[in-house]
């Protein structure tokens, strides 16, 4: 059975604001004070694993260690197959030292093209790992995913990352031109939290 949690604030092992953010609003409702990993000036763990669930279990065990608190930690990023699963698990990294999405979504498109695939109507999926640490070491990992397209050129002032490029399954609009309302309930982070909710975070029967 995993383990639940008893605290009523959690860190969230990231630097993202825009990740930070959507974890603090599904959270809010739980009753569940957040404190950002940026405002306790915890450092940024270098991310070794081979997996988004690795890397997602690394994050949670540094920050609840170095708090002392449980910590959240979210591992995500954009998948596509006609990449051979690239930029995957380097997704942030592909940004840049400046975390400039801009260049990564320009890197799809090229390395589309270089291989004789257009980038509009690419199946893409966005994966998360939330990662529920303690400072103990143990974790509670669950994963979801959302599917859709990308499309060109990039549409939208929401969002962050490759909102901009992203169709969900279902939908006309980018991830980039929904308002976070309406965003929310369609992405991989919401599915994970309904996981990890219904595990660790839901008062038990």
């Amino acid at each position: 059975m995993a383990r639940r949690l008893a605290a009523s604030r959690l860190i969230v092992a990231s630097h993202n604001a825009g990740k930070v953010r959507e974890i603090e609003a599904l959270l809010g409702p739980l009753g569940i004070e957040t404190v950002g990993a940026a405002a306790l000036g915890l450092a940024e763990p270098e991310e070794t694993g081979e997996t988004f669930v690795a890397n997602a279990a690394l994050k949670a065990r540094a920050a609840a260690l170095a708090s002392g608190e449980p910590a959240l930690a979210d591992d995500s990023g954009l998948v596509v197959p006609a990449l051979d699963g690239a930029p995957g698990i380097y997704s942030a990294r592909w940004a840049g030292p400046g975390k400039d999405f801009r260049v990564a979504m320009d890197r799809i498109e090229r390395e589309l093209a270089a291989r004789g695939v257009a980038i509009g109507g690419t199946a893409a999926y966005f994966v998360c790992a939330l990662s529920l640490g303690w400072p103990d070491g143990q974790c509670e990992t669950v994963e979801g995913r959302a599917d859709g397209t990308l499309t060109w050129p990039p549409r939208g002032p929401h969002g962050f990352g490759y909102d901009p490029i992203f169709v969900p399954a279902g939908h006309a609009r980018t991830f980039g031109e929904m308002p976070p309302e309406e965003k929310q309930p369609l992405t991989h982070r919401a599915r994970a939290f309904e996981r990890l909710v219904a595990s660790c975070l839901a008062p038990p029967p």
